[in-house]
């Protein structure tokens, strides 16, 4: 399950549904060839050191570079509580979440300055944009027109980072300088990291089907002989011998075999019912019953809700948005006017867990700012807004 102070809202979903318990998210089938991503991101590491010390002056050495398959809980066990993030998701080629986490202290050693600000985040955020494209350069002629976002750099609580879902491929890289040392994580999910192993000539993502040749029981608890073939539904396993009757000894001169013994030593009896002497009856036909799927929630659903009922989620109020090119970040100073996206006494829009729920507009209590809600949407535009 996702850390204590926030859950997701396909947890959300699955609790709600009944589908899964508590303790069940991040388990998947999925399996990510690490030993083909590991050889490719051996080969890059010196274009990340030069990103890095280029960009900042430094002279980092990399000691380490690990692959490893990892889901959220663990991953979120390795960042400082204070995080720095940086998102440039993949959007062409192969397409999902990508993304890099640092301390914010690793941050400060790099821009050399003595507390966070938002200088430290550009640059770091052109760093992790430099090896975002130096990766995709490097597997570019294996993958047509692998394209990445523009990064988005964000620095806060561990417990708000967005994570990919299920099983995901992280890079450790471990960096050293002056006696300290600094780890940078990339986090790849799933589809993509199998996406580039493939490309890379490595494995399948998911457990290997069953074999093509291997024969699948069929319905109907048919018996199926060692080395052969097993028969169509309605089909006499036993070729051309004759079923015996009721009665009768089916071998000549031998006893005849008790009732509900099986006639063949070592042979499985063949069902009754839709086994002829000729071997071919009509199959009995049904036609498939679906549950109504508009009932109301159970009382299964209802105690499941009563298990998220004490998990803290973040709620926000977002005034506006913009994007902007990183050289006007970096020329920003104070009093520097940022235009947004919104019109003035425009309603804003209020989050829970970086989605939207509501529209309210903005009020002050006592010296403190807080939101009065106005709307909120229906479960059509919140859906709309899932991407």
């Amino acid at each position: 399950m996702s850390d204590g102070s926030t859950i997701s809202q396909d947890e959300i979903d699955a609790l709600l549904g009944g589908a899964v318990s508590v303790d069940s998210f991040g388990s998947s089938d999925v399996k990510i060839d690490t030993d083909t991503l590991q050889k490719f991101f051996d080969g890059v590491k010196a274009k990340v050191l030069n990103n890095i010390n280029g960009t900042s002056g430094k002279n980092f050495e990399i000691s380490s570079v690990a692959v490893e398959s990892m889901t959220r809980d663990p991953m979120l066990s390795k960042l400082t509580d204070d995080v720095v993030s940086v998102y440039a998701d993949f959007n062409a080629g192969l397409t999902g979440e990508h993304s890099f986490f640092i301390s914010p202290e690793f941050a400060q050693k790099i821009a050399g300055a003595d507390s966070y600000s938002d200088d430290v985040g550009a640059m770091i955020q052109e760093i992790m944009g430099n090896i975002a494209g130096a990766e995709i350069t490097d597997i570019g002629s294996k993958v047509a027109g692998l394209a990445s976002d523009p990064p988005n750099v964000n620095n806060g609580l561990k417990a708000t980072v967005r994570m990919p879902e299920g099983v995901f491929a992280l890079v450790t890289y471990v960096l050293t300088i002056d006696g300290g040392t600094y780890e940078l994580y990339e986090v790849i999910s799933s589809n993509v990291a199998s996406g580039l192993a493939s490309a890379l000539g490595g494995g399948e993502s998911k457990n290997s089907a069953p074999a093509a040749n291997a024969q699948q029981p069929m319905m109907g608890g048919m018996n199926q002989m060692g080395g052969m073939q097993q028969p169509m539904m309605g089909m006499n396993p036993m070729a051309g011998m004759q079923q015996p009757m009721m009665g009768m000894n089916p071998m000549g001169g031998m006893q005849q075999p008790m009732m509900g013994m099986n006639p063949m030593a070592g042979m499985q009896q063949p069902m009754m019912g839709g086994m002829g002497q000729m071997g071919i009856t009509p199959p009995n036909v049904q036609s498939v019953q679906y549950p109504n799927l508009q009932g109301n929630m159970g009382t299964g659903e209802q105690g499941n809700i009563g298990l998220i009922m004490d998990v803290f989620m973040e709620m926000t109020v977002e005034l506006g948005r913009t994007k902007k090119q990183i050289r006007e970040i970096l020329g920003m100073g104070e009093g520097t006017i940022i235009e947004l996206d919104k019109l003035a006494g425009e309603p804003v829009d209020i989050l829970v867990n970086h989605k939207p729920i509501a529209k309210g507009e903005v009020v002050v209590i006592d010296e403190n700012f807080g939101v009065r809600v106005t709307e909120i949407l229906s479960p059509m535009e919140r859906v709309s807004d899932v991407h």
